[in-house]
């Protein structure tokens, strides 16, 4: 690279900035379409003008009066997109030499819908386990660009979840009266809401067709470290629900109190039972009605097992067998928040943790 005059040489071909694309579609909706003079504002030649055009020029359909109206338009973010794209394909090769057996491993275990590993969570089991070297490997934040620009052969719909996280606000519209079937979520200790407690679990159920035939599944996540229990149900009714639930609880026999401190649960009939079954053991605690977010752990892990069972598919026709599959599967994903380790690593960790 030279200097001349304070003015950078390249053997580059130059390109407009994301903020002089911005410009330039400014000054094309304000009429000026003079290419000399476009340059001059942009402070840019006139064929990297011509070629920005060329990049970003696309053509829109608007109906009017029932009639398909054609029209063409330059937009800033579609000369973004292009270029972005093109600057990725044009580092592939050196790239993609040195990364190749990575994607394929990654290519690997988003194609195959038995498992349910995220784009983070292959790139962190990849450094844990030193599949790979670093100059092997590409970032989290790479590996979705590439999926993006469409270089692997996963697609944008084969991922696990790919959400925004907002926080959800309360809508300020009125309700009809629900009752509370218990202790208000008010009255959780912040050891709970803090995650920093072991022992205390978010319960749901899980229905596939809305069919009052069909079976139904409970989901029991501890909330520190994200483990779950799915149990296949007859039904969506409290005695299926306690019955499901006292088959999980005798699996910890003389350590159930130690490990089931308190469980959350929303207003539905199916969990009306609940404190009259199980409140002289276990704190039960009941969320506001027609507050779903706040047992955000269960939402978040139903979207999960909606990958395996979508919705309206009858959850009847699954085994179980096949259920507890769903449920390893789960509980064997590394999770970037806990360094890449497992729910069942955790939740085994805090059972030594008692038992020693």
């Amino acid at each position: 690279m030279l200097e001349q005059n304070n003015i950078k040489i390249t053997n580059k071909k130059p390109r407009l900035t994301q903020f002089q694309r911005g410009e330039l579609q400014g000054y094309l909706n304000a009429g000026i379409t003079n290419k000399s003079e476009l340059a001059r504002k942009l402070k840019v030649s006139r064929g990297t003008i011509y070629n920005e055009l060329a990049r970003g020029t696309t053509t829109q359909v608007k109906k009017i009066n029932g009639k398909h109206i054609y029209t063409t338009q330059y937009l800033a973010e579609t000369g973004q997109a292009v270029t972005d794209r093109n600057v990725a394909r044009s580092r592939k090769p050196l790239k993609f030499g040195r990364v190749k057996a990575f994607l394929a491993f990654v290519d690997e275990l988003l194609l195959d819908r038995t498992r349910t590993l995220s784009p983070d969570a292959i790139v962190g089991l990849a450094k844990l386990k030193g599949l790979f070297s670093p100059d092997e490997m590409i970032s989290t934040k790479t590996l979705y660009h590439y999926i993006e620009l469409g270089l692997l052969k996963t697609r944008n719909s084969d991922l696990l979840l790919k959400v925004r996280r907002n926080t959800k606000k309360v809508k300020k519209t009125q309700r009809p009266n629900k009752t509370v079937l218990g202790k208000s979520i008010e009255e959780r200790p912040d050891s709970v809401e803090s995650r920093e407690e072991f022992g205390h679990f978010e319960i749901d159920s899980v229905v596939g067709r809305k069919d009052k035939e069909d079976d139904v599944l409970l989901t029991l996540i501890e909330r520190k470290t994200r483990r779950e229990f799915i149990v296949k149900m007859d039904g969506k009714d409290a005695d299926s629900v306690n019955y499901a639930l006292s088959s999980v609880l005798e699996e910890f026999g003389e350590y159930t109190s130690a490990v089931f401190k308190s469980i959350t649960a929303d207003n539905g009939s199916e969990f009306a039972r609940l404190s009259e079954m199980f409140g002289d053991r276990i704190n039960i605690y009941f969320t506001h009605p027609y507050s779903s977010w706040e047992r955000g752990t269960n939402e978040n892990h139903n979207g999960i097992i909606r990958r395996f069972i979508p919705k309206g598919h009858a959850i009847e026709d699954y085994s179980r067998t096949q259920i507890r599959m769903i449920e390893r599967a789960m509980n064997n994903l590394p999770r970037k928040i806990f360094a890449y380790k497992t729910p069942n690593e955790l939740f085994e960790e805090e059972l030594q943790k008692l038992v020693s």
